[in-house]
């Protein structure tokens, strides 16, 4: 077996310690500062790399770490897995995507117990789960968003083999499956590449610290290494995509910046495994060229995160002001149906939360809808609040509903955080089980001076190392069977089946929704085709003039349909689909 290791830091040389014995390496023919040796190897193998006579350090292309970031690396065989299922694959255009995380989906935390619940997504309508990062990182539970070893799997969720189990089982449903990768840092604990080349500098900064290296010397190799990370994951797992965490906090300079490259490398891969993949970025930008095709100027990913629309809907249900659902908040009907017709808030326009103006207008006759991922909650949203409290804390099941309806009869592919189908009562928290005791301290007083400057108390901040924190997290599946619990599944369940028989419902052309809204009475309405789709968000009964009559097609609360006069009447906290209105 061929092992190679990008390592020009070495002065002298490296070593390969392969099942605890010594294996001279090689200067790589015509690859500068890559080193090379051939040796017996099966999978499982343990190995690492010693610099000029140091410590032995994991493979930083380590495909498994079985004792964690900090132990020595096994070889993984690809090829000894037996893949059950066919798969053509699933593309973007009418999907419902549905976001999870592997350590609190279950109580066991696993891969395989994950699984377990397939069946239960594609009753839902779910056609791609999205995974949040699987990366290996201390301890064993955690958000995953301080991995490290980016090709590998965390062996507490099951290791490689687990998730091609979970990704097999999901294809024999029908289900494609995302990963979220992280390309903007690495965790702070358990990172040894910085001892093997310039993976990182710090020409830029990060709020992680020095930025990933992606355009000072080195950066050719370092960017190859993230982009064949990328390429692996959809190649060896059968993966359908990936979501690409933060991608405004990529410092990058050059004139091809990676996401350009990583684009198109994984256009390539879709040509030649001839089916669909796609990247979805996270990005705060507000900037449509994210998913421009790169033959247009743009930088070509397929998809992105549309957290305006999420704040101008967390503002409209809940009311809230602060931070930077301030500018929403102003009028919040208004920023919901702005970000319902033209994608993004703020697109040019001026950001209080920011100071400045943000954002650029998306060219609505021109960009298809489905390119935008829309959504009422995901992990950042619910666990970066003090509480990890879900917007079931705090509203109705009318509210919920409505919140449903706008998501899933909305113009973009919509996404569901795990457990939002039920109204799950259980918070999403923060928690870390960083095995440091000094970074551990650090993150408990980080958080809690974090939460004290906007007049939370400290001793109200959940602990992120306790243990508690993450059983407070998990999914409790007993009240799916509870009420309202019960009635939400069922209404997003009805409301997932009518996205998926009304082709009206994934239309991709922005321009061509029509929309309304009442500021003071608190209710929206817009059609898309045929349908009319109406939300009251008020404590009042909504009359909204829509001229024709109808059928109710969905409907949440008390509807009247439009008599002779063509005034539609819902009552307080209620929404409607009207189908040949």
């Amino acid at each position: 077996m061929l092992f190679e290791v990008w390592a020009p830091n070495a002065e002298e040389r490296v070593t390969l310690w392969l099942e605890g014995e010594p294996v001279p390496m090689e200067p790589a023919q015509g690859r500068a500062g890559w080193w090379a040796a051939e040796a017996p190897a099966r999978d499982g193998s343990r190995y690492g790399f010693a610099l000029d006579g140091g410590p032995v350090r994991p493979d930083p292309r380590s495909r498994r770490q079985p004792e964690g970031p900090d132990g020595t690396s096994a070889v993984v065989d690809h090829g000894t897995y037996a893949w059950r299922h066919p798969w053509p694959g699933r593309g973007l255009r009418g999907a419902v995507l549905y976001e999870l995380h592997v350590g609190t989906y279950t109580r066991e935390g696993t891969l395989d117990a994950a699984a377990g619940h397939l069946g239960e997504l594609a009753e839902l309508g779910i056609t791609h789960v999205e995974l949040m990062p699987l990366c290996p990182f201390p301890g064993v539970h955690g958000w995953g968003y301080d991995g490290v070893a980016p090709w590998a799997v965390h062996e507490p969720y099951g290791g490689p083999a687990a998730l091609k189990r979970f990704v097999d089982a999901a294809h024999g449903l029908g289900i494609g499956v995302l990963l979220d990768v992280v390309h903007n840092h690495l965790g702070p604990a358990g990172n040894h590449l910085p001892a093997f080349g310039p993976y990182f500098t710090d020409t830029h900064h990060t709020p992680w610290g020095s930025a990933v290296n992606l355009d000072a010397p080195g950066s050719d190799e370092v960017r190859a290494y993230f982009l064949e990370s990328a390429l692996a994951w959809l190649r060896d797992y059968r993966l359908d995509g990936l979501r690409l965490d933060a991608v405004h906090a990529l410092a990058d300079s050059r004139a091809l910046t990676f996401l350009e490259e990583l684009g198109a490398a994984v256009d390539g891969l879709a040509r030649d495994l001839v089916r669909p993949l796609f990247l979805v970025a996270e990005s705060d930008r507000c900037d449509p060229r994210t998913t421009t095709p790169r033959t247009a100027g743009g930088i070509g990913l397929h998809a992105q995160w549309n957290d305006d629309f999420h704040h101008a809907l967390h503002t409209a249900t809940t009311g809230e002001a602060q931070g930077y659902y301030a500018d929403f908040a102003a009028a919040p009907m208004a920023a919901l149906a702005k970000t319902l017709s033209r994608a993004f808030f703020h697109d040019g326009t001026y950001s209080t939360f920011r100071g400045r103006t943000h954002g650029r207008p998306v060219d609505v006759a021109a960009t298809p809808a489905h390119r935008f991922v829309g959504f009422a909650q995901t992990h950042d949203q619910v666990g970066n609040r003090a509480l990890g409290d879900r917007l079931s804390a705090g509203l109705t099941p009318g509210l919920l509903a409505c919140a449903a309806l706008l998501v899933l009869t909305g113009p973009f592919t919509p996404m569901l955080f795990m457990g939002e189908e039920w109204g799950a009562g259980t918070p999403w928290q923060y928690f870390t089980d960083h095995t440091d005791p000094e970074l551990a301290e650090a993150v408990r007083a980080g958080r809690r001076r974090e939460f004290a400057e906007h007049g939370w108390r400290q001793d109200q901040i959940p602990d992120p190392q306790s243990p508690a924190t993450r059983e407070r997290s998990c999914l409790d599946r007993a009240e799916r069977a509870r009420e309202p619990h019960a009635d939400l599944l069922a209404w997003h369940r009805e409301l997932i089946a009518l996205r998926r028989g009304e082709p009206d419902l994934t239309d991709p052309d922005l321009a061509a929704l029509r929309i309304a809204f009442d500021e003071q009475g608190r209710w929206l309405a817009y059609r898309r085709g045929d349908l009319l789709i109406a939300v009251n968000l008020g404590a009042g009964q909504a009359e909204i003039p829509v001229g024709g009559g109808g059928r109710i097609a969905a409907a949440w609360g008390k509807v009247r349909v439009p008599d002779g006069d063509g005034v539609l009447r819902l009552s307080p906290e209620s929404c409607v689909v009207l189908a040949g209105s």
